[in-house]
């Protein structure tokens, strides 16, 4: 199995430039986390109950539009990715990029022939295909109706929307079928990527087959229970939605000033071209600020939205970044 690197390691950081107070711009995490409920006891001491799970799985159904016997729980999108090998028999896996390397790791360690491929036709005749929308870490995004024109002429269609919350017209939940699969993250936008929740949204013999797999109490009660919380809060979610969006449009201003070219993003994250990454991500390292660098590109820097208090730290940071184009007074 190949060990994939991560946004998120900040143990990295620390073990290369020291220090305890960091600010975390490595993933695409929302910076202010759903206030998490009381749990009742039975949550933490007992095993998952049947209601708890069905509690959940109403409340992701309203959230995505979709029926709840199309809906899958599970420990994160990360299990669900998982589980993707396994629902064919190992052939020619296309996927788009680029994006993050879970996909591609997941088929190939289950012995899928992966095929990195550059456009949305390029996937056609591909016994599986992969396609994150919106894409990380560029933003790339696709029209939900190519999307579902595309499962047609592929052997099973994954589409991952972990970043698609912000963002709910590109969702393809609602046309999903046995040749049409969609992953849904819960930890991205709501915050709380230590509860490990996500869905798997499909047709009856795709779910079927990827429930089977999951075993049973494949989520835990205090995730049940704080799911299906965050999921029915409406209020919070446009209230997110909202902010997230200001704050990188904040961002990019604050990043063109220091000669920073959008490359895109979403309202979790954004990817800038910036003359050296490398040289890029020490500078914020030296302000305690850590973002993510890619093996195929010398250039790109993805950071996550800074919040509160902590923008002060990040706008001291990228306003000190050297820049070839301002002129020394």
């Amino acid at each position: 199995m190949v060990t994939r690197d991560h946004g998120g390691n900040l143990e990295a950081a620390r073990a290369a430039f020291g220090g305890a107070d960091w600010i975390d711009l490595s993933t695409g995490i929302n910076r202010r986390p759903y206030p998490v409920p009381a749990l009742p006891p039975e949550a933490w001491t007992a095993l998952p109950t049947r209601d708890a799970l069905e509690a959940l799985i109403a409340a992701a159904a309203a959230a995505y539009g979709i029926a709840p016997e199309a809906v899958l729980p599970l420990a994160g999108a990360q299990a669900a990715i998982q589980l993707v090998p396994r629902l064919r028999a190992p052939g020619t896996a296309r996927v788009l990029t680029p994006t993050y390397n879970e996909h591609a790791g997941a088929l190939s360690d289950a012995g899928w022939r992966v095929e990195p491929v550059a456009t949305l036709d390029a996937l056609a005749g591909a016994d599986l295909a992969v396609v994150v929308n919106p894409n990380n870490p560029d933003g790339q995004t696709h029209d939900p109706a190519a999307l579902v024109a595309l499962s047609a002429r592929v052997g099973l269609l994954v589409v991952d929307e972990s970043f698609a919350d912000p963002h709910p017209a590109l969702s393809v939940a609602g046309r999903v079928s046995d040749r049409l699969l969609v992953l849904r993250s819960f930890g991205k936008f709501y915050g709380l990527a230590g509860v490990r929740l996500g869905f798997a949204l499909g047709g009856p013999g795709v779910i079927g087959a990827m429930r089977a797999m999951a075993g049973p109490w494949s989520v835990s009660g205090p995730a049940l229970a704080i799911g299906a919380a965050a999921l029915h809060d409406t209020g919070w979610q446009e209230a997110t939605t909202a902010r997230l969006t200001q704050d990188a449009a904040r961002l990019d201003a604050l990043a063109a000033r220091a000669g920073w070219r959008l490359v895109g993003g979403t309202a979790l994250f954004r990817t800038y071209d910036t003359p050296d990454a490398a040289e890029a991500q020490t500078h914020l390292a030296r302000h305690a600020i850590w973002s993510r660098r890619f093996p195929y590109s010398a250039r790109w820097l993805r950071l996550g939205l800074p919040d509160g208090a902590e923008w002060a730290r990040v706008e001291t940071a990228v306003q000190e970044v050297p820049c070839p184009s301002r002129k020394s007074p």
